[in-house]
């Protein structure tokens, strides 16, 4: 087994019908870029009737047909939100604890430690995160999965990874290792992914290889490490 063996993206997506929910950040392997992804899937009428919307740069999930909206509490929420130089990705609303959190001057890990993996027993859906924060024409960045202890939700275990880039390499965590009922839990530390350096080939990766009937929404965004320059991609399967 080789611990720095380096994944295509498409082969861990194409053969896994249900990742969930996922978050990849890394850097583009000329180096020039940060890059991040988040994407979207779900089962359910409820979970599908969804689109992602960009607001003043900051991205979140809204109803895609307002009327069918059952319970939207665990399904629209703010994904993506910036705060000085420091860039949040979540899959829930844990985006605006960090948010709040870093505007009191205090850090990612002490907000996630404030919260739990989701209430909606039996999967217990974890809650994934990740923040980068830029500095000399670099970042830096983070990653967490909050999860149940056991199958009870008797308690949450709380997981965090710090990395500094190395070009052309990204990490993936999901929050489901493949489908089921109840969905497994994601295991193990954030996958190694490669990331190249052209935004349009690896959005076309990512969703050209997630399940046609459970994808839902796309999100990618390269940052120009020396001027700033933002490059973003968005897909909707609702449209």
């Amino acid at each position: 087994m080789n611990i720095y063996e380096i994944n295509e993206l498409k082969n861990l997506l194409s053969t896994n019908t249900y990742p969930g929910r996922g978050i990849v950040i890394g850097k583009t392997e000329d180096g020039k870029n940060a890059a991040i992804a988040y994407f979207i899937m779900g089962r359910s009428e409820n979970s599908r009737n969804r689109v992602f919307k960009e607001v003043d740069g900051d991205i979140f999930t809204e109803p895609f047909d307002y009327s069918k909206v059952e319970d939207p509490s665990l399904i629209i929420y703010a994904a993506i939100r910036s705060y000085e130089n420091k860039l949040v990705v979540t899959n829930g609303d844990q985006t605006d604890t960090i948010y709040n959190f870093l505007k009191d001057g205090k850090c990612f890990k002490k907000a996630l430690k404030t919260r739990e993996f989701e209430p909606d027993a039996p999967n217990f859906t974890p809650r994934i995160s990740g923040i980068l924060k830029f500095d000399n024409n670099d970042f830096t960045y983070q990653m967490s999965i909050l999860k149940s202890a056991d199958e009870k939700g008797s308690a949450c275990n709380r997981y965090f990874y710090e990395y500094s880039p190395i070009n052309g390499l990204g990490h993936f965590i999901h929050t489901y290792v493949c489908d089921g009922n109840p969905i497994p839990t994601f295991q193990g530390e954030p996958e190694r992914v490669k990331i190249s350096n052209d935004i349009d080939a690896f959005t076309s990766e990512i969703w050209d290889n997630l399940n046609e009937n459970n994808k839902i929404s796309l999100y990618v965004r390269y940052v120009n490490l020396e001027n700033g320059e933002v490059q973003n991609r968005m897909t909707n399967k609702n449209k």
